[in-house]
C-alpha cells in the first residue's frame, strides 16, 4: 500500500515537474517574441493614449477672424475676452466681411465674429445691440460647440454691464451657418466615408491580390515571363483604380440624390482629385504587400492597422486641431486626413484648386514615396 501510495505520489510530482516545465517554456517564448510582447504591453498602452487624447467632444484653439467695424470701447473689449479665451485663436482682424468668405474655403478659419458700426451708440442708447456669428457648418457638430463658447462670451460681457446699470442691457447673437444651413450630419458624414472606405478598400485588395500570387507560388511564374516586373505589379492595381471610381461615382451619386448633399464645386475636379487619392492608397497597398507572405498578415495589417488611424486622424469624427501636438504631426502622415480636406472644400464648400493645392501637392509627394519605396523593395526582393 506504502508502494502504491509513493508511486502516485512520484507520478503527481513527475506530472507537476512537466507542468511547470511547459509554463517555464511559454515564458520564455513570450520573452523573446518582441512582437508578442509589444501586442500584449505596447497596443494597451497605446490605444488607451491615443482614445482618452483624441476622443474628445471639446474644441480649443479654433481659429477666427474678427470684423469690427464699430472700433468702440465695447468691440474692443469682447474682442479681448475673445482673444483671451482657450477655445479660440485670434487669426486676424478683418476690414471687409466680404474676405470672410475666401477665410472659409481655404478653411484657414472655424468662425467669424462681425460687429456693426453702430454698436457702441446702440448698448448706449437701446440698451441692446447684434454681433453676427459666422461658423463652418460643414462640421454641424464643430459649429455648434463653437456658436455656444462664442454665445457664452457675449452673456458674459452683457452681466457685467448689466451689473453697473439700472436698466440690463441685451446683445444679440445673430448666426449663420455657412454651407450647411439646415445642419445635417450627413454633409460631414459624406466626405469622411469617402476618405474612410476608398483608403481601406484600396489599399487591402492591391496588397491582397498581390501577396495571393504569392502564396499561391504563381507570382514567380509571372516573373520569369517577358513581361517586366513592375509593368506586372502595375497591371495588377489598374482594375482596383477603375473599380475604385466606379465606387465614388456610386457614392457621390446616392450623396446627391438620397442624402441631398450637393456638390458644389467642379465635378471634375472631385474625380481628379479622389483619382490622386485612390493612387496613393494603391501605392500604399503595394508596399504593404513587399512586407507581407500571406492573405491573412495582409489583410489584418491592411484593414485592421489602418482602419483606427483613418477613423482617428481623418478629423470628421474628432477635430484634429483638438489634439495633443504629437499626434496632429502623426496625423500628417495619413493620406485620408489630406483627401478629406479636399473633398469638403471642393463638394461642400465649392472651392477650386487655388483652396486646396497644398493638399494636392501633398497627395503627389506621398504617392511618389510610396511608389519609390515599393518599388525598390521589390527589386532588391527579385535580386536577392
Amino acid at each position: 500500500m506504502r508502494k502504491k501510495l509513493k508511486i502516485k505520489g512520484a507520478i503527481a510530482a513527475n506530472r507537476n515537474t512537466q507542468f511547470l516545465a511547459f509554463v517555464r517554456k511559454e515564458f520564455r517564448h513570450m520573452f523573446r517574441d518582441r512582437k508578442t510582447l509589444l501586442i500584449l504591453f505596447g497596443l494597451p498602452v497605446v490605444q488607451i493614449l491615443l482614445f482618452g487624447f483624441a476622443l474628445t467632444n471639446e474644441i480649443k484653439d479654433s481659429r477666427i477672424v474678427i470684423c469690427d467695424y464699430a472700433k468702440d470701447e465695447a468691440s474692443r473689449r469682447i474682442i479681448e475676452r475673445f482673444a483671451a479665451n482657450n477655445h479660440f485663436v485670434v487669426e486676424e482682424s478683418l476690414k471687409s466681411h466680404l474676405q470672410i468668405e475666401d477665410a472659409f474655403q481655404e478653411g484657414r478659419i472655424k468662425l467669424a465674429v462681425i460687429f456693426p458700426a453702430n454698436f457702441l451708440s446702440d448698448l448706449h442708447h437701446l440698451h441692446q445691440a447684434q454681433v453676427q456669428l459666422i461658423a463652418d457648418a460643414s462640421d454641424p457638430n464643430t459649429a455648434n460647440i463653437l456658436k455656444g463658447y462664442a454665445t457664452n462670451i457675449l452673456m458674459d460681457y452683457q452681466k457685467e454691464l448689466s451689473m453697473d446699470s439700472p436698466l440690463p442691457y441685451q446683445i444679440g447673437s445673430e448666426m449663420r451657418m455657412l454651407y450647411n444651413p439646415q445642419l445635417k450630419g450627413a454633409v460631414n458624414f459624406v466626405p469622411g466615408v469617402m476618405s474612410l472606405i476608398l483608403m481601406l478598400i484600396c489599399v487591402m485588395m492591391t496588397s491582397v491580390s498581390i501577396v495571393r500570387e504569392k502564396e499561391y507560388g504563381t507570382m514567380e511564374v509571372l516573373l520569369v515571363s517577358p513581361v517586366n516586373p513592375l509593368l506586372l505589379i502595375l497591371s495588377k492595381a489598374v482594375p482596383y483604380l477603375f473599380l475604385s471610381l466606379v465606387n465614388l461615382t456610386v457614392i457621390v451619386v446616392l450623396s446627391v440624390t438620397l442624402l441631398e448633399v450637393p456638390v458644389n464645386g467642379s465635378l471634375i475636379l472631385l474625380f481628379l482629385e479622389s483619382t490622386l487619392f485612390i493612387i496613393t492608397a494603391l501605392s500604399l497597398g503595394l508596399l504593404i504587400s513587399n512586407l507581407v507572405k500571406t492573405q491573412q498578415a495582409a489583410i489584418l495589417f491592411s484593414l485592421i492597422g489602418l482602419m483606427v488611424p483613418t477613423i482617428l486622424f481623418t478629423g470628421f469624427m474628432f477635430p484634429i486641431e483638438n489634439m495633443p501636438v504629437v499626434l496632429q504631426w502623426f496625423a500628417n502622415v495619413i493620406p485620408s486626413r489630406w483627401y478629406y480636406v479636399i473633398i469638403k472644400s471642393v463638394m461642400i464648400k465649392g472651392a477650386g484648386i487655388q483652396a486646396v493645392w497644398k493638399e494636392t501637392v501633398v497627395l503627389l509627394l506621398m504617392t511618389g514615396f510610396l511608389l519609390f519605396i515599393s518599388f525598390r523593395n521589390f527589386k532588391t526582393r527579385l535580386e536577392a
